[in-house]
Parts: C-alpha cells; structure tokens; sequence
C-alpha cells in the first residue's frame, strides 16, 4: 500500500516590513556619518587637514626702471 499521507507545511512570514525598518534606519545612519564629517563638527577628522589660509606678499616696486 503506498503512503499517500503527505502534508505540506507553509510558513507565511512576511518580513518585508523588518527589512524595510532596519533599511531604513541603516540610510540615515550612513547620512548622519556623511553630515559629520562633511560639513559638522567631525569636520577634517581625516586627513591632517589644515587652515586653507594662504597669505602670499608681494611687494610692489616704489619706482620706475632708470631709462637708457
């Protein structure tokens, strides 16, 4: 005689809804890292950046060049 006694067990899960939580989450955490060091107070962190100041003096000439 054959065992024709089968069940079939399905799960319906559904975590879409998780995945898209934890996704989003993990996006404003990576822009809230972007922020800081881009433009907040992490700014030039990395890098060993220093003061974009460049002060460059250059004196003009008091008088004319003797002519010949």
């Amino acid at each position: 005689m054959a065992d024709d006694n089968h069940e079939t067990v399905v799960v319906d899960r559904g975590g879409s809804g998780m995945g898209a939580i934890i996704g989003v989450i993990v996006v404003l955490l990576l822009l809230v890292g972007f922020w800081y060091f881009a433009f907040g107070p992490g700014q030039g962190t990395f890098g060993n950046s220093k003061s974009n100041d460049i002060n460059v003096n250059v004196s003009a000439p008091t008088a004319a060049p003797a002519g010949s």
